[in-house]
């Protein structure tokens, strides 16, 4: 059964995750995010087309190299309650089986667009109401947060860098040069117009370089010793080192 747009905010999509993704599409400006670890990464614009890499599905476009894994996702969930200024911005999760998604996608067209491009999807309305998520208060960025240290020193050098993050089940990458490093609301942000990063403050307690032939890598580790997900490339190690 297809639910209309005005009769619920959230629905469970009852059909393939792969399904849903090659939509992607049809619904215009979009942001594909990956959220794990403390770590944040969101690329925005539109999808121009979703291809196969063997099990995995690619989301291709100016704006977006994604690569997702649907063998991961347990349950697509469609929620159009977020409105920020009038505007409704329409996600959809494509939840793990730990409930946590694997990856999420957020319609900057408003609801229109996006409700055209899943039309005759069967969904399920959730039955249980959920209330919004609390925003938590989040201590300020600590000025020598190790987080903070080769972002500021690719702002410094504006060399063109990537930033990578991959988790199982979802990679992607943005390549351009740092404009603005803004520690706020407890995160440290690098924003343009097709890319968001959101670092948690804290997350990241050092940096591993591995050098590769072609370029340098910063791998992100967590005070657990733990890789992060999130890794820094330039084509040498002196784009994310200070200036003395």
């Amino acid at each position: 059964m297809t639910e209309p747009a005005s009769a619920t905010r959230r629905r469970f999509v009852l059909e393939t995750p792969d399904t849903v993704v090659r939509r992607l599409p049809d619904i215009g400006k979009l942001m594909i995010i990956g959220k794990r670890n403390g770590v944040t990464h969101e690329r925005i614009g539109p999808v121009e087309h979703v291809e196969e890499d063997g099990a995995f599905l690619v989301c291709r476009g100016k704006d977006h190299d994604s690569r997702l894994d649907p063998r991961l996702v347990s349950a697509v969930v469609i929620d159009t309650s977020s409105v920020m200024q009038d505007q409704v911005y329409p996600r959809i999760d494509f939840n793990g089986a730990d409930g946590v998604p694997v990856f999420s996608v957020v319609g900057f067209g408003g609801l229109e667009p996006f409700e055209a491009a899943l039309a005759g999807l069967s969904t399920e309305v959730d039955p249980v109401e959920r209330p919004k998520a609390e925003r938590n208060e989040r201590a300020e960025v600590s000025t020598d947060d190790p987080g903070l240290t080769p972002l500021n020193a690719a702002l410094a050098s504006a060399a063109t860098i990537i930033i990578a993050f991959d988790q199982l089940g979802f990679s992607q990458r943005w390549s351009g040069v740092v404009e603005k490093v803004s520690p706020a609301m407890g995160f440290i942000n690098v924003m343009t117009s097709d890319f968001h990063l959101h670092l948690l403050g804290g997350t990241v307690s050092r940096w591993q370089e591995e050098a590769t032939e072609d370029e340098a890598v910063l791998v992100a580790y967590s005070k657990d010793e733990r890789p992060t997900g999130l890794t820094l490339r330039a084509k040498t190690a002196a784009a994310f080192r200070p200036a003395n």
